[in-house]
């Protein structure tokens, strides 16, 4: 395997701007978190106003993490071609735009319409915010300041639990999504006063392996979804076919949409896109399973479950800036792999949850998961943006984000899939309490494993020091 090429210099650009663009891309970073797992919280509100399903419910957050999949690394390309801060701004603007819209959702469907809008910003904002700070900061300070950015992405995930309780409890669900609405603004202002000599690539968009891309996607996600129905199969199938047609595609276009090179040629950019996949296949949809256990098993309000779930979060968004800093010195697969070891084994305690566990259990449990995920985010993200030259950032930074939210639906996939077998599609009242602990207890069992060996794909990258 030829090792990883050496970053470009960063930017030039002043000090100013320098933190405009760090305040503004973390602003952004904290949207998306925030609005998911306040969401989390506040789904059974939302199932009883609309009468909807589990597994309905639980398309709420899955559109939306269907949606940016799809389009983040056509919008990284994107950006590559025509400007990061670009595709930034229009981002912002979108999904700011899209919460509005949810708060004011008449019915399930109408939500989940809304999220498809709130998808196609957050993938801009995915594509572009870790590729501006790459591309902004030199190497020696970019694990800090990547850190600083993931931190922020756990503050979203800390205060979602907590205030989106608060607020459902207080002024309903809607609220939730009011809330970004300040946020949102700001960060877009903030980012108008950046001016970046980016000096885009004078080269065509691949529109037909966009399609193709997007087809095979979608095909297969959607699939995944649908199992274990029979029109589940239809789409795996119809999803590997695409996926060999884009393969195909790509290895003889001119401008790909996705460069295979960098996978083939560049072992420690793809086995930590690989264990990026990896970890957030198993650790997405903790949040999720521990919301919906912690009100119907354990009889709490979403306020209380919420105020249980910020342990997690809190400790990643404490430690996540030390972890990014720790990457600049010490090779990012130590520091990755021992926190994906830590999330093995917290999983695998959350295996054997009964009624009766107490809570001060199981936010123990989810500090520890805290700092595993501390130590893999900041340093597994600094490997791959160090991995590949500045021309390149726009497309690692959507790949990397692509592999997130891919990770991320098939841990949500995963989780309706066994709903579906040990619950149904039905309303989740007292007499369906025990089936949901079982299928808690199934998914964390399974994404225990998948944790572990994630273990082995981060140790497998290589050194990125030479």
């Amino acid at each position: 395997m030829n090792s990883p090429k050496p970053a470009l210099p960063a930017i030039e650009c002043s000090s100013m701007e320098k933190k405009c663009i760090l305040i503004a891309a973390t602003l952004a970073s904290f949207l998306s978190p925030y609005i998911a797992s306040s969401v989390n919280i506040a789904l059974p509100l939302i199932g009883r106003e609309f009468g909807a399903n589990a597994v309905l419910l639980g398309w709420i957050p899955t559109t939306y993490l269907l949606t940016s999949a799809v389009l983040l690394i056509p919008f990284g390309r994107l950006a590559d071609l025509y400007g990061m801060r670009k595709i930034f701004i229009y981002g912002i603007g979108v999904y700011t735009v899209a919460a509005c819209l949810c708060a004011f959702a008449t019915s399930v469907p109408m939500l989940i319409g809304c999220q498809v809008l709130a998808g196609i910003g957050g993938a801009m904002i995915y594509a572009t915010a870790v590729a501006l700070l790459a591309a902004v900061f030199p190497g020696n300070e970019r694990g800090r300041v990547l850190g600083i950015n993931v931190s922020a992405v756990y503050i979203g995930l800390s205060a979602g639990p907590f205030l989106g309780g608060v607020l459902a409890e207080t002024f309903g669900w809607r609220s939730i999504f009011l809330s970004i609405v300040p946020v949102g603004i700001a960060a877009f202002l903030l980012s108008f006063r950046v001016k970046v000599a980016e000096g885009g690539k004078k080269e065509k968009f691949d529109f037909v392996g966009t399609v193709i891309y997007g087809f095979m996607l979608f095909s297969l996600i959607y699939g995944l979804s649908l199992v274990p129905e029979q029109t589940a199969y239809a789409f795996l199938a119809a999803g590997f076919v695409g996926l060999l047609g884009f393969v195909f595609w790509e290895m003889k276009a001119e401008s790909p949409v996705i460069n295979l090179r960098l996978f083939r040629d560049n072992h420690t950019f793809a086995l930590s896109n690989l264990a990026a996949l990896i970890n957030y296949s198993a650790t997405a949809a903790v949040a999720f399973l521990l919301s919906l256990f912690l009100q119907y098993n354990k009889g709490l309000s979403p306020l209380a479950a919420g105020s249980v779930l910020v342990a997690q979060p809190v400790v990643m968004a404490l430690f996540s800036p030390f972890a990014g800093r720790l990457s600049d010195k010490v090779e990012p697969r130590i520091v990755a792999s021992v926190g994906m070891g830590l999330a093995a084994v917290c999983l695998f305690a959350f295996s054997f949850l009964t009624e009766e566990t107490p809570l001060r259990n199981i936010m123990a449990i989810l500090m520890v998961l805290g700092l595993g995920f501390a130590l893999f985010s900041s340093p597994n993200t600094n490997a791959i943006m160090s991995s590949v030259e500045r021309h390149y950032y726009g497309i690692a930074s959507g790949t990397m984000g692509t592999m997130r939210l891919i990770g991320q639906m098939l841990s949500m996939g995963l989780s309706m899939m066994i709903f579906s077998i040990f619950i149904g599609r039905v309303e989740i009242t007292a007499e369906y309490h025990s089936g949901l602990l079982t299928s808690v207890h199934t998914a964390f069992t399974i994404f225990s494993v998948l944790c572990f060996i994630g273990v082995f794909a981060s140790l497998g990258r290589g050194k990125l020091r030479h």
